[in-house]
């Protein structure tokens, strides 16, 4: 449950990110940058911003299993049955993704959804109605903050806006990520 601090800071940021701006905030794993999903020039300026390859996909976060439907033509079973029994954060990588900017769509047509149930993330993603990017608040090839306190200034500097929440707490620990193949195949990337 969020309190009314932030749900005022959702509200900002999703202001912020459907003008085109980038934005930092907490995640259901660790810090992490955003935008609109859909908007290519904001998925551009991240990879600037992280001076990450094109080639290196970014995940995005949704709130809901609608959401979820409709970045793709069919969700495949297993994927319902991996998000209903998780414990913890967990990314998916579909084969076949739709429905966001092509630069966050690898170049096989897939794409890393994590169906978020973190209120402040989740909230975030339901004011903005499309998907959200996160990417972890480092410079690529860096290791990811642990705390807030650990962004880099050019992070900080290079982001049009920052949450207000939580910046005490300690950061969690990244998502698992599993890959689904177009036949069913499953591969764990990270437990």
């Amino acid at each position: 449950m969020l309190n009314d601090i932030q749900r005022s800071e959702a509200k900002k940021a999703a202001e912020v990110m459907r003008k085109g701006g980038i934005i930092l905030y907490p995640t259901d794993t660790i810090w992490g940058i955003g935008c609109d999903a859909t908007n290519e020039e904001a998925v551009r300026r991240i990879y600037r911003l992280k001076e990450r390859a094109d080639s290196k996909s970014m995940l995005v976060l949704i709130d809901s299993e609608a959401k979820l439907q409709g970045l793709m033509d069919e969700v495949p079973e297993l994927a319902w049955d991996l998000i209903e029994l998780t414990t913890k954060p967990l990314t998916i990588i579909y084969p076949q993704a739709k429905g966001v900017a092509p630069a966050l769509i690898a170049s096989d047509g897939s794409l890393g959804i994590r169906l978020t149930r973190e209120a402040f993330s989740a909230e975030l993603c339901r004011l903005m109605r499309v998907p959200v990017v996160s990417t972890s608040a480092n410079i690529s090839g860096r290791p990811s903050a642990r705390t807030f306190g650990e962004i880099a200034p050019a992070i900080l500097d290079g982001v049009d806006y920052i949450v207000e929440c939580r910046r005490e707490e300690p950061a969690g620990q990244a998502s698992s990520i599993i890959r689904l193949g177009t036949r069913g195949e499953v591969e764990v990337i990270r437990q």
